[in-house]
């Protein structure tokens, strides 16, 4: 039975159904669907979102660099920040900075 409702799914099998099962079959295909542009969307909102930050900060970095003196303090903040980000994906990979001989690579300063 449970084979036979995946198989549907798929588009497979769908002589031996009748057309009430046949509307059945699309009405959960079609909430399926639903759902699954629901997620996108929401996925899709959050990175656009995350891009808008990163576009704010690079224009930022950009007006302190253009001031006397801010570069040096533009670029440190941009390094600090990525190396803070950097970190934070390897922690949350599972990544165990005590336990690796992994190199550090410091740019700039």
């Amino acid at each position: 039975m449970l084979q036979d409702t995946n198989r549907h799914l798929r588009g497979e099998g769908l002589s031996s159904l009748n057309v009430k099962e046949l509307k059945q079959l699309e009405s959960r295909l079609e909430r399926g669907i639903s759902r699954i542009r629901g997620k996108k969307e929401a996925q899709l909102e959050q990175e656009n979102a995350s891009l808008r930050a990163k576009i704010l900060e690079n224009e930022k970095l950009q007006q302190l660099s253009m001031m006397p003196g801010g570069q040096d303090f533009a670029l440190q903040a941009y390094y600090a920040r990525n190396m803070l980000q950097l970190n934070m994906m390897e922690c949350g990979s599972g990544y165990d900075a005590a336990s690796s001989d992994r190199k550090t690579v410091h740019l700039g300063y």
